[in-house]
């Protein structure tokens, strides 16, 4: 009795297709996300560096994506749990009058029905599937994120550098006003119109330079650094995302590759096998064991089976019923993001054109005609033709055509990075996921 309990004893199961695919895409990952279960050597980040280091840094470092990918690694182990034998049980019983008549110890094993295994590791693999593709999901995310913080630090910068420029332009109108002045062809008031208009200027300087620090904090929270870590550089070159708009099929491979839909995918793969599983409820489960009475000469063996009767057939009917209800409602919400994604990759594909047909505007036309009109506006102004709002007119207009075309690229990266790495799913070059030929996905019983 006890040679067969000590043979049990570090006895392994038999993996599903499902748990080896599964083990080896997390055993592949770990070692480029996690080796060894800890963080592997970071990107060395510098003003200078490529962009490219800082998404991989900010991938690697931030701890949602980390927190995401250990959900998956645990979703993982839970298919061997699920498809495992229940541990077998010690039995000691005794017949005992004045005397200890028998002594029988034992041992008992229980055995789910035909087939319950291989549901319930269904179940379990499809779960992980769902927690692989939330963990790409967050790949995506923090890219995004990144990209979302660093674009807006640069179109600050942007900002900021017009309002600089043009309270310089302004400071040389006040001069000409001066001049002017003081040949008496123009009263004070051109002046302090200019010095208004400087006042201004300085003051929305000043608003742009203080929206910096929440700017800077969402960066730095970014790449993963916690309020107390030393800021991070930030790059100086920016680069834009490298998407071609002009593919076809461009919303097919959305559908083929979008992260989120993954997850609802692999949501109704889970509802299905729960199904499945529900329906097991009706097969009985078994047990079997022997016991050995140990003071009988010969030694009595005595053999026990016992069977589960589901006899409640309001409650298997419940658990049919609710699982069906889940697959229907897993179902729907897979719908519901299909429209959801047709209906963002239509915005984001009419705020790339948009922008993308206002900078050609501002950069082709508008500007270069505003820089004319307020070179001639001050040669007006010289010779006593034009007045000085018209000058001041002139220069705002400028100023609100070099500002709109910030905005306008600002709203173009958001969108290509957007669509890109949300909505199409292409991850960063070198990013720790699976190829999109990996072997998620694929175990599903009729």
């Amino acid at each position: 009795m006890f040679v067969t309990v000590a043979m049990l004893v570090g006895c392994v199961g038999t993996p599903t297709e499902g748990e080896r695919r599964a083990r080896q895409d997390q055993a592949a990952l770990g070692r480029r996300f996690r080796p060894n279960s800890e963080r592997p050597t970071l990107p060395k980040l510098g003003t200078n560096a490529p962009v490219h280091d800082f998404l991989l840094f900010a991938i690697l470092n931030h701890p949602q994506v980390e927190s995401t990918y250990y959900d998956w690694a645990a979703a993982v182990q839970r298919i061997t749990v699920e498809r495992s034998l229940p541990d077998p049980r010690l039995t000691f019983s005794a017949d005992i009058a004045d005397m200890v008549m028998s002594l029988m110890p034992g041992l008992m094993m229980d055995f789910p029905g035909p087939g319950k295994f291989k549901a319930a590791a269904q179940v379990a693999t499809a779960e992980s599937e769902a927690r692989y593709f939330a963990f790409e999901s967050s790949v995506l995310q923090a890219a995004f994120t990144f990209k979302k913080a660093w674009y807006q630090l640069n179109s600050l910068d942007a900002r900021i550098g017009v309002n600089r420029e043009t309270l310089r332009l302004t400071g040389e109108l006040e001069k000409l006003a001066l001049i002017q002045n003081e040949v008496g062809k123009v009263t004070l008031q051109d002046v302090l119109r200019a010095r208004i208009e400087q006042e201004r200027l300085t003051t929305d300087i000043a608003n742009l330079d203080d929206s910096r620090q929440p700017l800077l904090a969402q960066f730095k929270a970014s790449l993963g650094f916690k309020a107390e870590d030393a800021m991070p550089p930030v790059p100086q070159n920016l680069e834009t995302t490298p998407i071609d708009l002009t593919a076809e099929m461009l919303f097919t491979t959305a559908l083929a590759r979008n992260p989120r839909l993954k997850v609802m995918e692999a949501e109704v793969r889970l509802a299905e096998a729960s199904l499945r599983l529900a329906a097991k409820s009706k097969v009985p489960d078994f047990s079997a064991g022997i016991e050995a009475d140990v003071k009988a000469y010969p030694v009595m063996v005595r053999p026990s089976f016992g069977v589960t009767l589901p006899i409640w057939r309001d409650k298997i009917s419940a658990q049919i019923a609710g699982a069906q209800a889940g697959k229907g409602a897993a179902e729907a919400r897979l719908s519901a993001e299909e429209i959801t994604l047709a209906v963002d990759f239509a915005e984001k594909s009419f705020m790339f054109r948009e922008a993308s047909r206002n900078l050609e505007l501002l950069n082709e036309r508008l500007l270069t005609m505003a820089r004319q009109s307020l070179e001639v506006a001050q040669s007006g102004y010289v010779g006593g033709k034009v007045d000085f709002l018209n000058v001041i007119d002139a220069k705002r207009t400028l100023l609100d055509f070099r500002l709109s075309e910030v905005e306008a690229r600002l709203q173009r990266e958001l969108a290509l990075a957007e669509l890109s790495l949300l909505i199409l799913g292409t991850p960063p070059a070198n990013a720790p996921v699976l190829p999109p030929k990996a072997s998620l996905g694929k175990e599903r019983n009729p």
